[in-house]
């Protein structure tokens, strides 16, 4: 029991500890609304090294220069949209974590949906296969003909009489 109680406090307070993030003490702007800004969008931007992390939360080196180039952008005035802009134009679409919906991005947003409704389709018409097949079942070919039962008969007589012991 005790174990299980020091299991359960060790989860509880990994679970309550904060996400450790990548950004450097040096590179925290000073004023706190374009600061917040800053971590919006590298929240948003993938890291080109570590692929599935955002260069916030990676410690890549060019994870750090695009945060740096983010704070850089912000600072000289430029809006959200402008710097996202700046960076794709720069890295390409994959840059973003959650890519824009664009034509030549349809595919990527619409065929998971697709899959879904298409596996959707699949599984409801083999149900309605499987219950149709099991409903046009002819009751008369359910019932044994007489040599059928008298067969039967003559089995189930033969494993109920006991055997002699030889």
């Amino acid at each position: 029991m005790k174990r299980l109680l020091t299991y359960v406090f060790v989860a509880a307070v990994m679970s309550a500890a904060p996400a450790a993030y990548a950004v450097q003490p040096d590179e925290v702007m000073a004023d706190p609304a374009k600061e917040a800004r800053a971590r919006n969008l590298s929240r948003e931007l993938r890291c080109m090294v570590c692929q599935n992390q955002s260069i916030d939360d990676s410690d890549a080196p060019l994870a750090r220069d695009l945060r740096l180039l983010v704070r850089e952008r912000i600072a000289g005035g430029d809006n959200d949209s402008q710097v996202i802009d700046f960076l794709v134009a720069r890295y390409g679409e994959f840059v973003l974590l959650k890519p824009r919906f664009t034509p030549h991005t349809l595919l990527l947003w619409l065929l998971p949906p697709l899959a879904l409704a298409g596996g959707g389709l699949a599984l409801w018409f083999y149900s309605r296969r499987r219950s149709s097949a099991g409903s046009a079942t002819d009751p008369a070919q359910l019932k044994l003909s007489e040599e059928e039962e008298e067969r039967l008969e003559r089995l189930l007589a033969a494993e109920s009489t006991p055997k002699k012991p030889s």
